[in-house]
């Protein structure tokens, strides 16, 4: 008689122990088979497949409930017109969601989950996507996303179930989709924009010429990639540009040495720059900002700068704030990265309490310094802050700045936002402004659970 086997006759059971002759001695035991080519007959929608607790659902529901008027009104498919029917941007608004919610940043990766993954495939229902279409409404709807965060902590405030009165701030590095190698000096720059510009030359000439080596959809295919090299390199001068005024600005203002020869952008992407990672190392990144309320960790102002410090990144962040939602916070949290002194004194201006370390706190301890007397030169927004944070209050408050805006970048952590798959600020913005969506889109839902907890029967 022939031993079963588990994996097929090419991958023989492991040799019987003494334990399982004993038991197997009356006959080999009767496994059921595994079938796999019988073919099946489900009847069942994709409505009743998906779980009714589904992530997915809780993503629509919420997609449903957007006035998303001015984009069908940019859609030129309209009914007794010739034309095949637009893409539903509630689908693929929705799809985008569901995606950062578990991770997902590729548009191809999105594309492949709609035609493999159920809680893709219930999202699109009968609408077929592509990874063109859902890169495009990425990029192409910044403002949408941004309004969308405005109206929910605008919903949530008017509801009562967050305040806008202390909000922590903090940023993370997030990796570039550049390389390394993609990093070169002015002359490299000059000298890589001619060889595009020649290289479009070419195609054109190939491609007037009608060359048979290729048909017209490859040679237009070439000479748009070709092109947008050319861009992307003019682009790159354009930002080293900006960058040597920059250097220069800091080398004036606060004494900061540096080399102009040495200085290099991305041919890859332009706007990226090479920052200090969290675990010491040096890549391109950007800095992508968080302002959480630390009530209810409803993220309330996001930003994404190529700035490698936060210094300076609390004053436009408390303007966004104002401009989203016509006040300000009455107190704001930030590490020692943030306490300019510039911004501190903005920040009292406008009758903002700033709660953050001083530089150089413990080294003046031991040296016998009191670091909380205010200084010569310091004025009274920064004198007060000084002084402030020399008491066991301000300390006391301070400590919630970890516990919300640290907890707001492991959120987004843990949904993958380590590096991103898109190149240029403006995309990144995007990326972070839907993380921030989903992270609020979650904790309102905790809210409002809560609140029915809380209410008496």
């Amino acid at each position: 008689m022939v031993e079963p086997t588990l994996f097929g006759d090419d991958c023989p059971l492991p040799p019987p122990t003494a334990a399982r002759r004993q038991a197997t001695a009356g006959g080999s035991p009767r496994l059921r088979p595994v079938q796999r080519q019988q073919v099946q007959m489900r009847c069942a929608s994709l409505d009743q497949l998906l779980p009714p607790d589904h992530e997915a659902r809780c993503m629509w529901a919420y997609v449903e409930n957007l006035d998303l008027a001015p984009l069908l009104q940019t859609i030129k498919a309209v009914a007794g017109q010739p034309g095949r029917d637009a893409n539903d941007p509630r689908v693929l608004y929705a799809l985008w969601l569901y995606a950062t919610f578990k991770g997902v940043g590729s548009a191809r990766e999105l594309d492949r989950l709609c035609q493999e993954h159920l809680a893709y495939q219930w999202l699109c229902g009968s609408m077929s996507v592509n990874y063109h279409s859902l890169a495009d409404f990425r990029s192409d709807n910044v403002a949408l996303f941004d309004q969308s965060l405005t109206e929910d902590v605008a919903s949530l405030l008017h509801e009562g179930l967050i305040e806008l009165e202390r909000v922590a701030q903090d940023g993370m590095k997030v990796r570039a989709s550049a390389g390394a190698a993609s990093f070169r000096r002015q002359p490299s720059l000059q000298a890589c924009l001619e060889e595009a510009q020649q290289q479009v030359q070419a195609l054109r000439q190939q491609q007037d010429e009608g060359a048979a080596a290729a048909n017209q959809r490859q040679q237009a295919a070439r000479a748009r990639v070709a092109q947008e090299r050319v861009q992307r390199v003019q682009q790159a001068l354009a930002q080293h540009e900006q960058l040597l005024k920059l250097r220069q600005q800091q080398h004036e203002e606060k004494g900061i040495k540096f080399q102009p020869e040495q200085l290099r952008t991305s041919t890859t992407d332009p706007e990226a720059r090479r920052m200090k990672m969290p675990d010491g190392g040096t890549r391109p990144a950007y800095n992508v900002q968080y302002a959480t309320t630390t009530d209810s960790g409803i993220v309330v102002g996001v930003a994404v700068t190529n700035s490698g410090g936060d210094g300076g990144q609390m004053g436009p962040m408390l303007e966004q704030l104002q401009e989203r939602y016509q006040s300000l916070p009455a107190e704001m949290l930030v590490d020692g990265g943030f306490t300019t002194l510039q911004d501190i004194e903005g920040a009292a201006a406008q009758k903002v309490t700033v709660y953050g370390p001083l530089k150089d706190e413990a080294k003046q301890l031991e040296a016998g310094k009191d670091p909380y007397q205010p200084k010569k030169k310091d004025g009274p927004g920064v004198a007060q802050w000084r002084q402030r944070m020399g008491t066991a209050a301000a300390q006391t408050i301070y400590r919630e700045r970890a516990a919300t805006a640290e907890w707001t970048n492991a959120q987004a952590r843990n949904r993958g936002l380590y590096q991103v798959r898109v190149r240029g600020q403006r995309k990144v913005l995007a990326v972070a402004l839907l993380y921030a969506l989903v992270h609020n889109l979650l904790r309102a839902e905790a809210l409002r659970a809560a609140q029915q907890v809380e209410k008496p029967s």
